[in-house]
């Protein structure tokens, strides 16, 4: 596992159920990582890169050294936690991995969607502006969707050709790619009739100036959103989110300057 900083701890949102398939991981490079088993990552028979910028050249390094294939995958959302175990699976290349992973996958979607459903029908007809850029403009939104948010606008400052074209995938043709999100989120706000705003604390300005919705989604976030149980935790930040006053109260006159 290369590219997780696991700074939240998302990297223990996925290994339970890597064990439960059948899956061991030799080593990580992530936040926690420990210099004995990077030792052997060498002897791996696949690497599996969670953040496509991060470390992608050691990946092609490897490959060209000790011939290990690699995928790159995202662990934020239903989706794409599925998809990323299937590919995982695939490229390892094992039938009885395979067929393990499909019946894992299936149990975990059906209890995440029974846990979803008060969520999804309180985030019915939302709508999100995701800054957030790298390979979160795609990844986070994947989740977004997956608990029925629209993102009507997503940040790809500083992501890869690789990443804005899987933005502009998750996003489809009405979707607004930022480029400059500090200059042109609050106009997308107003234009798209965004309820949240999900960013790093600088942003939490705009939001408040906006009577929006916040959610700090930066890399010193509270929580884990990695993987089936942090979608659920995305879900109950939202939750809080929307329906926390202060959004909307503190833009309000105070007592003494209302007419």
């Amino acid at each position: 596992m290369i590219g997780d900083y696991n700074v939240t701890g998302d990297m223990w949102q996925y290994l339970p159920i890597f064990e439960e398939i059948g899956i061991r991981v030799l080593s990580s490079l992530s936040g926690d990582g420990r210099v004995g088993s990077i030792r052997s990552a060498h002897r791996a028979k696949l690497n599996v890169i969670v953040c496509a910028k991060s470390l992608i050249t050691l990946c092609r390094k490897m490959q060209e050294t000790y011939g290990i294939p690699w995928v790159s995958v995202s662990f934020y959302g239903k989706r794409d936690t599925s998809f990323a175990i299937m590919e995982i699976v695939n490229a390892l290349g094992d039938e009885a991995l395979i067929e393990k992973a499909k019946e894992v996958i299936l149990r975990y979607e059906v209890e995440l969607e029974e846990k979803l459903l008060p969520y999804k029908k309180m985030f019915a007809g939302k709508k999100a502006v995701l800054n957030t850029g790298v390979n979160k403009a795609w990844s986070i939104a994947s989740g977004l969707q997956d608990l029925g948010i629209e993102v009507v606008a997503t940040s790809i400052r500083k992501s890869t050709a690789d990443d804005i074209e899987k933005a502009k995938e998750y996003l489809g043709e009405d979707g607004i790619l930022m480029k400059a999100p500090a200059s042109e989120q609050a106009k997308i706000i107003d234009e798209r009739g965004a309820d949240i705003l999900l960013a790093g604390g600088r942003s939490l300005y705009t939001a408040i100036k906006k009577k929006i919705s916040f959610i700090d989604v930066n890399q010193e976030k509270k929580v884990s959103y990695g993987g089936y149980e942090g979608l659920l935790n995305l879900a109950e930040d939202l939750r809080c989110a929307f329906l926390n006053p202060v959004f909307k109260n503190v833009s309000t006159p105070a007592p003494w300057e209302a007419a």
